[in-house]
């Protein structure tokens, strides 16, 4: 599986998929740079007037409910509606799902438009699928991402879609065997907006993989990867970021594979 994983790699250097994101403002430069980093173009834009054009010209969407307000909301849905309408695949982020009735009717409405793929931490993805009574701290898991396994399959039954759990272990989960990749490191939860940049990336991956669990797989396998080896340079979270970014740009197949640690339950 890892020389298919390192292929659609190399994919997306090559293709550039064009991503278009409405993403919070809180990562926006991160999520912008980091997909730069792996080859893809990111475009931010999430005014109404020209939805439906972005939505026409980009390869995929990518759509983040980190800060939330009426017209941020408005203009989710309107290009959801529309990447659907022009067979575009799009992942949803579902920041904060959980924490507020508002958040919530948000996401309900956004999972009707049927997004190819999810991708939260476990508290979030347990709050979707209402497997218990989680609890959603700010934008933090209070949950292992193992702890999400049912409900991440309740999700994909429900759906259709492929589904991402982030954390210490990250889990994909759809009619495939649940894939599992023991990458990373706990300093990349000191950085902000890193599960935001996941997700950015998944999305660069659907664009150019036909198989969308190879596609999230391959994505999430990057950032991780990356993140392990970039720690091994970094003295805190700042160096980290910075670190990270040069390489999701500079990995090579052989750090790659010989980084990578995966299975399949």
């Amino acid at each position: 599986m890892k020389n298919i994983l390192w292929e659609h790699i190399l994919a997306v250097r090559t293709q550039s998929p064009l991503v278009h994101n409405i993403t919070n403002y809180v990562v926006m430069n991160n999520t912008a740079n980091a997909l730069l980093a792996i080859g893809a173009s990111p475009i931010m834009a999430h005014a109404r007037e020209e939805i439906d054009e972005m939505v026409a010209l980009c390869n995929v969407l990518v759509v983040n409910i980190g800060t939330l307000d009426d017209v941020w909301v408005d203009a989710m849905l309107q290009t959801a509606r529309q990447a659907r309408i022009l067979n575009k695949p799009w992942i949803l982020d579902p920041v904060g799902a959980g924490a507020t009735a508002y958040r919530d009717q948000v996401l309900s409405e956004l999972i009707a438009l049927r997004p190819t793929a999810i991708r939260g931490n476990a508290s979030e993805i347990m709050a979707l699928a209402k497997a218990n009574q989680s609890k959603t701290k700010g934008v933090d898991s209070t949950a292992q991402s193992q702890d999400a396994l049912a409900a991440a399959q309740v999700l994909h039954e429900l759906t259709g879609v492929v589904v991402g759990i982030s954390g210490e272990t990250d889990f994909i989960v759809s009619a495939q065997p649940v894939i599992q990749i023991h990458n990373g490191t706990p300093l990349m939860t000191r950085v902000t907006g890193l599960g935001c940049s996941a997700s950015a990336l998944i999305g660069a991956f659907l664009a150019v993989v036909e198989n969308k669990t190879e596609a999230m797989t391959a994505a999430v396998a990057l950032l991780s990867v990356a993140g392990e080896l970039a720690e091994k340079t970094s003295n805190g979270p700042g160096s980290l970021q910075m670190n990270l970014l040069d390489k999701l740009y500079t990995l090579t197949e052989d750090e790659f594979k010989n980084t990578l640690r995966i299975e399949t339950l």
